[in-house]
């Protein structure tokens, strides 16, 4: 058998295909991606601002019977100074999206810390002591209805900001770390709020504490001047966008455009994200009242839900890094495995909430808080992965959690027994309910779970980096024929 040479060919190039050839390297060279550190200023900004919004969910949670005897309201009452947050979350979630794209996710943030400093003075006028029992209900109420109107604000806005200032090794733990504030937030009320001696110096403490974090908001900019990934270069989809996807109206060409499956798999994640959170907020809220009958005391109340919250902090800061280099293609996978654990917990606590049994309770608490917060900035992500809108579908999976957090308060309130019960006041139909929903929702949680958006930032700067590496060999057979042609003449390279 013979064997075929192939003789190298002369490449011609003039002074025209050299300026051409230039003219390329230089459009290929605009195409870049950078990372710029104060990136983390702004992460850092929003991760405390979301910790003090987190506060004032169950911050009367743990003092629920002291602010009885102080204002002269009653247990329901008080449940309603933490669910109208989640009430006026619900249609807030749905008008943030828009407030971003009309005045930008800086000059948001703006609006949220006037509602952060007039809603904690507005809690605390209620302690003026001239005032009748409904007047400082009506003060505190006001004051939770603004808190409402900022936390939204400040955590809708999280995939977006990762998406904009983070790369792909990066985002996911962005992601963890914004998303966790909150929740950490309501942790460390749930462990403050008794230690502040009565519920009126415990509303000063809470007005303090807004107004110092405020002027964290100078920190957020709306984003650096060159991406870090392809995702992060184009215009933000709006809400509207995104419910045309979810009803199968948008062109197919569009980026927008979801597939039935990634429909119906956003649909579902809306749906377990939102029971699942919106036990664990109205279990944040009630906990002193699901405990107190059964002999703790709201010290030991407030250290069981914090448990939940700042366990899955932990865990979540351990998990992030992991989604982000190892396991950063099996999101769905992910949720598939813990939520089962989850939802055993949930139903657990039927038979471990009794007398003298603080280290399972603890035990249990520690199981959800870690299961919970590992899966939230992963559900998040996940949600984008599947609608390319970063804003709209955060806004729905939150907007999920709080309304459901709102149907189980007054759900479970409702099932609270009698006086004349074996223990009086008990909410053990309460925890029944929440663990029966827990275990059935998660079977539920059939995802497909494609990643869209990692699959196709990960093509584009493959595609890239491709062009700049022809590029660049480019760049030197125009450096060679520069050295070797002679004045207004062409060259000969061997190629």
């Amino acid at each position: 058998m013979g064997v075929s040479f192939v003789r190298p060919f002369k490449l011609v190039l003039s002074k025209l295909d050299a300026s051409d050839i230039a003219m390329r390297i230089q459009e290929v060279e605009q195409v870049e991606y950078r990372l710029y550190r104060r990136r983390w200023v702004g992460l850092v900004a929003i991760m405390i601002l979301n910790v003090v919004a987190g506060m004032p969910l169950v911050w009367f949670g743990p003092i629920a019977d002291d602010v009885v005897e102080q204002f002269g309201i009653t247990l329901d009452q008080v449940n309603w100074l933490g669910n109208v947050v989640n009430v006026i979350y619900v249609p807030c979630a749905c008008v943030i999206p828009a407030l971003y794209s009309c005045i930008g996710l800086k000059k948001s943030c703006y609006v949220g810390a006037i509602c952060f400093v007039v809603s904690g003075w507005i809690r605390y006028a209620a302690t003026a002591k001239p005032l009748s029992m409904n007047g400082a209900f009506v003060l505190m109420l006001l004051g939770q209805i603004l808190a409402g109107f900022a936390q939204p604000i400040f955590q809708v806005l999280i995939p977006r900001y990762s998406e904009k200032w983070f790369d792909l090794r990066g985002r996911t733990t962005a992601t963890m770390l914004m998303s966790i504030a909150n929740p950490f937030g309501t942790g460390l009320s749930q462990l403050i709020s008794p230690l502040c001696g009565t519920p009126g110096q415990s509303l000063l403490i809470l007005g303090i504490v807004f107004s110092a974090a405020t002027p964290l908001v100078f920190f957020i900019e709306d984003a650096p001047p060159t991406p870090p990934t392809p995702s992060a270069a184009e215009q933000n989809p709006s809400f509207r966008s995104l419910v045309i996807a979810l009803i199968g109206k948008t062109p197919y060409d569009a980026p927008t455009y979801m597939t039935f499956r990634q429909r119906i798999d956003f649909v579902v994640m809306a749906l377990v994200f939102g029971v699942l959170v919106g036990i664990t907020t109205s279990f944040s809220i009630l906990t002193a009242q699901d405990l107190e009958p059964y002999g703790y005391g709201d010290l030991i109340s407030g250290l069981m839900g914090a448990t939940i919250l700042l366990v899955g902090v932990v865990a979540a800061v351990i998990t992030a890094p992991l989604f982000d280099r190892v396991l950063s293609h099996h999101l769905a996978l992910s949720c598939k495995c813990v939520c089962p654990i989850l939802g055993a917990s949930w139903l657990s606590l039927i038979w471990a909430v009794r007398a003298n049994n603080t280290g399972a309770l603890f035990a249990i608490m520690a199981i959800i808080g870690a299961s919970s917060l590992t899966l939230l900035p992963v559900a998040l992500e996940l949600a984008v992965e599947l609608t390319r809108n970063a804003d709209g579908s955060s806004a729905v999976l939150w907007g999920s959690a709080n309304l459901f957090a709102v149907i189980f308060v007054v759900v479970e309130g409702a099932l609270r027994a009698g006086p004349d019960a074996h223990l009086p006041y008990n909410m053990s139909r309460a925890l029944i309910f929440q663990g029966v929903l827990a275990c059935a929702i998660v079977v539920a949680l059939v995802l497909e779970g494609k990643q869209q958006r990692r699959a196709e930032d990960e093509r584009r700067i493959a595609t890239a980096r491709a062009v700049t590496g022809d590029a660049l060999r480019l760049a030197e057979i125009v450096r060679r024929s520069d050295g070797k042609s002679d004045a207004g003449t062409g060259c000969e390279l061997d190629v």
